[in-house]
């Protein structure tokens, strides 16, 4: 996650794995088949990341070492519950969250922002969630942790300036944002032209899909309305040399992850990589 020796930026590049496959030895493969030496977690065998116990969390370190792959982050489900349930909630899952983290040697774990019911405006969760969002990053400091705040569909954090709101009222060092083209396009928003320049020094980690605004369908990277090109040239401008991370969600779709298998997760990657050789970002 450097500047190249000749100038060119490096990013580097990650991928959801188990949108390639359930058994994280076919995920590793695919993604170094296609340039990627990260990857990141959110389930293995087919359970969830924060539900896997030492004894799968060391096994699947031990895999993913052996296949020469590190992991870029933990892709929890922190904060895709409902608002109203306790604090502690999730401040409690977030620990198996971070025992994964320390495990397979990441800094980071995305999280989200809570749910509300059918009805009920965001500014009138806004207390709330504040509340369970600080408490989220307290306890990540307090290990040493970064949380990754996606932008998603029917949470607080849907829109830009939600997102922003939230970054700046927590005000921790230990919650940044992961930034989601699709997303953004699918709540209505043209993500580079209507949130980057706000967001942009928040910025920690791309989340990489597009969607066309029409329907709101997942795309490959620049087929959509997700202004992928000009967010790439955005975060090279501004220095940035984090990870990018394929979320290519290109046969299915659930509020809990996405499914492409390997042969759509390698024409999500090559699309993603056309924009950035024309942005001179080199993936690593």
């Amino acid at each position: 996650m450097t500047a190249g020796d000749s100038g060119t930026v490096e990013w580097t590049l990650s991928g959801f794995g188990d949108e390639i496959d359930q058994d994280p030895r076919i995920q590793a493969a695919v993604l170094l088949a296609l340039g990627a030496r990260h990857l990141e977690v959110r389930s293995a065998w087919g359970t969830n990341i924060v539900e896997l116990d030492k004894t799968q969390l060391d096994r699947l370190r031990t895999e993913l070492t052996d296949a020469g792959v590190g992991v870029s982050a933990i892709a929890s489900p922190i904060g895709k519950v409902q608002v109203d349930l306790p604090v502690e909630h999730e401040v409690e899952r977030l620990d198996r969250a971070i025992a994964a983290a320390e495990a397979l040697d990441t800094k980071y774990i995305r999280i989200f922002s809570f749910y509300r019911a059918d009805g009920v405006a965001p500014e009138d969760v806004r207390d709330a969630t504040l509340e369970r969002m600080s408490a989220l990053a307290k306890r990540a400091e307090q290990a040493g942790v970064v949380l990754l705040h996606e932008n998603e569909k029917d949470i607080y954090g849907d829109i830009p300036s939600r997102c922003l709101d939230l970054i700046t009222s927590v005000g921790s060092p230990a919650l940044k944002i992961a930034w989601d083209n699709a997303n953004f396009v699918q709540v209505g928003v043209r993500p580079f032209s209507e949130g980057f320049e706000a967001l942009a020094p928040y910025v920690e980690y791309l989340q990489v899909k597009d969607a066309r605004l029409a329907d709101g369908v997942v795309v490959p990277a620049g087929e959509g309305d997700g202004e992928l090109a000009e967010t790439i040239a955005g975060l090279r401008d501004r220095g940035f040399v984090g990870f990018a991370s394929l979320e290519p969600h290109l046969a299915s779709a659930n509020n809990l992850g996405g499914w492409s298998g390997p042969i759509e997760f390698g024409r999500a990657a090559r699309a993603f990589r056309s924009l950035t050789d024309r942005s001179g970002v080199s993936l690593v």
